[in-house]
């Protein structure tokens, strides 16, 4: 992906090439038009500060070259950073995203090398927060949260490192709250109710044997006579 302008095809090969002025530019922001003479290149501020690209500086083509790569860099980074600022993102989500707008393979791999280091982003992190909130806020299950996780590209030791950081207590106590205003609203015989919000609980990514153990206790807690013998989903 190369800005409009910088096509240094046009420039000569075994030249220097000195810099007669240099152009702030109305849009986009922080970028400035670099003129050598008749030619010209466009580059981010950060890119023009880097190697000094100042009215009178010499440089070859091979040079040039290399700070056509750094700009489209540090345009993939602020891509990356846009894409950021709405919210947390993980690494493979913002890959996908400058794929999507054309940047190369390498660029990509560079902007996300950057990111990291710079600690914008971080899957670890990011697994233990969503899981942690998609099971108190959203009522979400262990296996319903590995299967959001794995679309996101967080890699399996992640995942499972994140899972288990979820206390049993906490996910109990999550089934529970769902199971109480499930029974609440579900008709029907005790047998037909907890097969409904066995069901239920477990579409929601809970195990079975979870969800065997929140129904009998949620009916003795009730009072409720139940001869029927509740078997591990």
């Amino acid at each position: 992906m190369e800005a409009e302008g910088n096509d240094l095809s046009v420039f000569p090969e075994d030249e220097e090439l000195t810099i007669t002025s240099v152009q702030l530019l109305k849009s986009p922001k922080f970028r400035y038009r670099i003129y050598f003479g008749p030619f010209q290149v466009e580059v981010h501020e950060d890119v023009m500060v880097k190697y000094r690209m100042m009215k009178g500086a010499v440089f070859t083509k091979h040079e040039l070259e290399e700070i056509v790569i750094a700009d489209e860099r540090q345009r993939g980074y602020g891509e990356a950073l846009k894409y950021l600022s709405r919210k947390p993102r993980t690494s493979f989500e913002i890959a996908t995203r400058l794929k999507e707008k054309g940047w190369s393979e390498e660029t990509i791999s560079e902007v996300i090398e950057r990111l990291i280091q710079e600690r914008w982003i971080n899957d670890a992190a990011y697994a233990q927060e969503w899981a942690g909130q998609r099971l108190r806020s959203r009522g979400k299950g262990k296996a319903w949260i590995r299967y959001e996780l794995r679309q996101k590209g967080i890699s399996k030791p992640l995942i499972e490192e994140a899972l288990g950081q979820v206390s049993e207590d906490d996910e109990y106590d999550s089934a529970m709250q769902l199971a109480q205003r499930k029974w609440r609203t579900t008709s029907g015989e005790t047998a037909d109710k907890k097969r409904k919000i066995g069901a239920f609980l477990m579409r929601r990514g809970f195990s079975g044997q979870l969800a065997g153990k929140v129904l009998r206790e949620l009916i003795q807690k009730d009072g409720i006579e139940d001869r029927d013998e509740w078997e591990d989903l």
